[in-house]
Protein backbone atom coordinates (compact mmCIF):
# COMPACT_ATOMS: atom_id res chain seq x y z
CA UNK A 1 0.00 0.00 0.00
CA UNK A 2 2.67 2.48 0.58
CA UNK A 3 5.26 1.32 -2.19
CA UNK A 4 3.32 3.73 -4.89
CA UNK A 5 3.20 6.41 -2.64
CA UNK A 6 7.05 6.03 -1.25
CA UNK A 7 8.93 7.38 -4.42
CA UNK A 8 7.10 10.60 -4.21
CA UNK A 9 7.90 10.93 -0.08
CA UNK A 10 11.84 10.14 -1.34
CA UNK A 11 11.13 12.87 -4.06
CA UNK A 12 9.93 15.97 -1.58
CA UNK A 13 12.23 14.90 0.70
CA UNK A 14 15.18 15.51 -1.95
CA UNK A 15 14.04 18.59 -3.28
CA UNK A 16 13.22 20.17 0.36
CA UNK A 17 16.57 19.08 1.14
CA UNK A 18 18.31 21.63 -1.68
CA UNK A 19 16.17 24.47 -0.19
CA UNK A 20 16.69 24.61 3.53
CA UNK A 21 18.13 28.44 3.63
CA UNK A 22 15.09 29.63 1.72
CA UNK A 23 12.79 27.23 4.31
CA UNK A 24 14.81 29.35 7.48
CA UNK A 25 14.33 32.62 6.16
CA UNK A 26 10.22 32.28 5.77
CA UNK A 27 10.02 31.81 9.06
CA UNK A 28 12.75 34.08 10.62
CA UNK A 29 11.41 37.71 12.26
CA UNK A 30 12.80 41.01 11.55
CA UNK A 31 12.11 44.44 12.80
CA UNK A 32 10.89 46.62 10.65
CA UNK A 33 11.61 50.16 10.61
CA UNK A 34 8.52 52.71 9.51
CA UNK A 35 7.91 56.47 10.11
CA UNK A 36 4.35 57.35 10.72
CA UNK A 37 3.14 60.49 10.54
CA UNK A 38 2.71 62.33 13.12
CA UNK A 39 0.27 64.99 13.90
CA UNK A 40 -0.29 67.68 16.51
CA UNK A 41 -3.93 67.91 15.36
CA UNK A 42 -7.51 67.78 18.05
CA UNK A 43 -10.60 67.16 17.66
CA UNK A 44 -12.40 70.23 17.14
CA UNK A 45 -14.50 71.57 20.24
CA UNK A 46 -17.53 70.65 21.73
CA UNK A 47 -19.14 68.23 24.04
CA UNK A 48 -17.40 65.13 24.17
CA UNK A 49 -13.94 66.34 22.80
CA UNK A 50 -12.44 65.72 26.02
CA UNK A 51 -12.98 61.86 26.23
CA UNK A 52 -12.26 61.84 22.28
CA UNK A 53 -8.84 63.79 22.65
CA UNK A 54 -8.17 61.79 25.55
CA UNK A 55 -9.03 58.52 25.06
CA UNK A 56 -8.40 57.98 21.11
CA UNK A 57 -5.16 60.15 20.53
CA UNK A 58 -3.23 57.44 22.11
CA UNK A 59 -3.81 55.33 19.26
CA UNK A 60 -5.29 57.50 16.56
CA UNK A 61 -4.80 60.91 14.99
CA UNK A 62 -7.70 63.19 15.05
CA UNK A 63 -7.24 63.68 10.80
CA UNK A 64 -7.59 59.37 10.94
CA UNK A 65 -10.90 59.29 12.64
CA UNK A 66 -12.21 62.91 11.32
CA UNK A 67 -11.21 61.57 7.43
CA UNK A 68 -13.67 58.18 8.65
CA UNK A 69 -16.54 58.19 6.38
CA UNK A 70 -20.13 59.65 8.32
CA UNK A 71 -21.55 56.57 9.94
CA UNK A 72 -25.07 56.15 11.75
CA UNK A 73 -24.79 56.31 15.50
CA UNK A 74 -25.04 52.91 15.69
CA UNK A 75 -22.45 52.26 13.62
CA UNK A 76 -20.16 54.33 15.90
CA UNK A 77 -21.17 52.91 18.76
CA UNK A 78 -20.23 49.55 17.18
CA UNK A 79 -16.60 51.25 16.19
CA UNK A 80 -15.97 52.09 19.82
CA UNK A 81 -17.15 49.03 21.11
CA UNK A 82 -14.51 47.16 18.97
CA UNK A 83 -11.97 48.98 20.09
CA UNK A 84 -12.49 48.86 24.01
CA UNK A 85 -13.40 44.89 23.52
CA UNK A 86 -10.78 43.66 20.52
CA UNK A 87 -8.24 46.47 21.23
CA UNK A 88 -8.79 46.50 24.92
CA UNK A 89 -8.60 50.19 24.77
CA UNK A 90 -8.81 51.66 28.13
CA UNK A 91 -12.06 53.46 27.65
CA UNK A 92 -14.81 54.02 30.72
CA UNK A 93 -18.32 53.58 30.45
CA UNK A 94 -19.30 57.15 30.19
CA UNK A 95 -16.36 57.81 27.89
CA UNK A 96 -17.78 55.71 25.74
CA UNK A 97 -20.91 57.00 25.52
CA UNK A 98 -19.30 60.35 25.18
CA UNK A 99 -17.36 59.79 22.12
CA UNK A 100 -20.01 58.28 20.26
CA UNK A 101 -22.31 61.34 21.06
CA UNK A 102 -19.44 63.24 19.74
CA UNK A 103 -18.62 60.56 16.47
CA UNK A 104 -22.50 60.78 16.00
CA UNK A 105 -22.47 64.46 15.99
CA UNK A 106 -19.38 65.49 14.29
CA UNK A 107 -18.95 62.62 11.80
CA UNK A 108 -22.80 60.90 11.94
CA UNK A 109 -25.24 60.19 8.91
CA UNK A 110 -27.86 62.74 8.30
Amino acid sequence: MLRPILPMIAALGVALSLYPVEAASVTALRSLKLDVPTSDAMFPPGPGSDAINNNCLACHSADHVLNQPSLSREAWQEVVNKMITAYKAPVSPEDAKAIVDYLARTKGTP
